[in-house]
């Protein structure tokens, strides 16, 4: 069964009749978080894309700090966006909480009303998190990496209140849950057998094994879309199995994930601008690595590649689209993946981007 869907009114409670209102929100990790509402200054510190698809392009308008390097990490999506909006790239950066660069006195100076964080940088600041408190500065937590319908569509309700944009938030959660009940209603009603499904991060080429996926972000969508994820027993949130594992776990189905850039020459390459082609031949060469052309997923065709920025976002939804149609290519034979991500930037963005998001040989 799928999660009850909260409604808004479970989640903010007015104090003021007035256009900005002074609104108390539960975040997702159940603290209640007291600010004004739309807030007119605030610091994004994760979900970029999100933000802007849920509260509209006005939505940064009032965006007075940002750390960029997961949108530039993208580096092909992030220049579509600054062509389109020059003033992205004027927007002061704040750091990485990942590196320990994330800077509490540039975040102060900025005089935001109100900082937004994903769970892990709100848990990876520790007592920095305090320092903004002290400052004045609420800090709320919203959660796309953990990839359930329940924090998906939570995070999405809270950027809807966030930027003024509630109405549209419960449109898009909406439509995300419809999705994913359509998927797992048809896995229900099929009871087929669970095809294995192991997926990797690509990048590192076809040499030298990547990160892979537990219960979280690719393992969570393999999982959601009916595949028995062969990391999840080693693996927690993500890491790497040892080629023996893998071999060991033979799956019936692999995905290789992938940006616009790699670390290496034959590393996994999907996204913005990249060609169908390229793509093509890079999957193509990890049938090479050692020991894969006894697995089932290569002898039988069925490895597949994703694109790495689609994931850990309510843009997410074609992705697991794409996992229940490789893992059950007869059952969802009308799905069209490629189509559902561009639609969805073609009803919720600015700008569309071109490239190959989702590949099978």
């Amino acid at each position: 069964m799928l999660p009850k869907i909260l409604a808004l009114t479970s989640l903010v409670f007015a104090t003021s009749a007035s256009f900005a209102q002074d609104v108390t929100i539960t975040d997702v990790l159940d603290r209640q978080v007291t600010f004004d509402a739309p807030a007119q200054r605030v610091v994004v510190g994760f979900y970029p894309e999100d933000y802007m698809a849920i509260g509209t392009e006005a939505a940064y308008d009032h965006v007075v700090g940002m750390s960029k390097y997961i949108w530039q990490a993208r580096p092909a999506n992030w220049d579509m966006y600054v062509a389109h909006r020059p003033s992205l790239d004027e927007i002061p950066g704040i750091g990485r909480v990942d590196t320990k660069t994330f800077s509490v006195e540039k975040v102060i100076s900025l005089n935001p009303d109100l900082v937004m964080l994903a769970d892990w940088q709100y848990k990876g600041l520790g007592s920095d998190v305090e320092r903004l408190e002290a400052a004045g500065i609420p800090v709320i937590v919203v959660d796309y990496n953990e990839q359930t319908l329940e924090r998906h569509v939570k995070s999405t309700e809270i950027i809807g209140v966030i930027t003024g944009q509630e109405e549209r938030a419960k449109i898009i959660a909406d439509e995300y849950a419809q999705n994913l009940h359509m998927i797992q209603e048809r896995l229900e009603q099929a009871n087929l057998p669970k095809p294995s499904v192991y997926t990797e991060y690509g990048a590192s080429g076809v040499n030298e094994v990547g990160y892979t996926f537990g219960k979280n972000m690719w393992g969570a969508i393999s999982t959601m879309a009916g595949g028995d994820n062969i990391s999840a027993p080693y693996v927690e949130w993500w890491g790497k199995l040892n080629p023996e594992q893998i071999l060991a776990a033979d799956p019936d189905v692999i995905v290789m994930t992938g940006y616009e850039s790699s670390t290496s020459e034959d590393g996994m390459m999907m996204g913005q601008n990249v060609t169908q082609e390229d793509a093509q031949q890079r999957l193509e060469g990890f049938k090479q690595r050692t020991g894969w052309s006894t697995l089932n997923a290569v002898k039988n065709d069925r490895m597949y590649a994703a694109y790495h920025g689609a994931v850990r976002s309510i843009l997410d939804g074609a992705m697991i689209q794409f996992y229940a149609k490789a893992l059950y290519p007869e059952l969802f034979k009308d799905l069209d993946p490629q189509a559902a991500y561009l639609e969805f930037y073609k009803k919720y963005l600015p700008v569309t981007p071109s490239g190959t998001f989702v590949l099978g040989l």
